[in-house]
């Protein structure tokens, strides 16, 4: 199974000057904290959240996966 690389995510977040309260608005998440705990992997992302935290970021679907041949892998099937 594709894990999201968390750690990516909340590297390029902090580089683009986006807070918690930005993403979990996007995410349509009440509050920050809610937000953290899926960013820290207390909880895990939705598949309906990959795209929205991709266009937040401004990278690819791929980039937020640790392994960058998913797609391929999912194509070959």
């Amino acid at each position: 199974m594709n894990r999201l690389n968390l750690e990516f995510i909340t590297t390029t977040r902090t580089n683009l000057g986006l807070t918690l309260q930005d993403m979990a608005d996007a995410l349509g998440f009440k509050n920050a904290s809610t937000y953290m705990k899926y960013e820290k992997g207390d909880y895990s992302f939705k598949a309906n959240h990959v795209p929205v935290i991709a266009r937040m970021l401004k990278c690819t679907i791929e980039q937020l996966f640790f392994d960058k041949n998913f797609a391929k892998t999912a194509n070959t099937a």
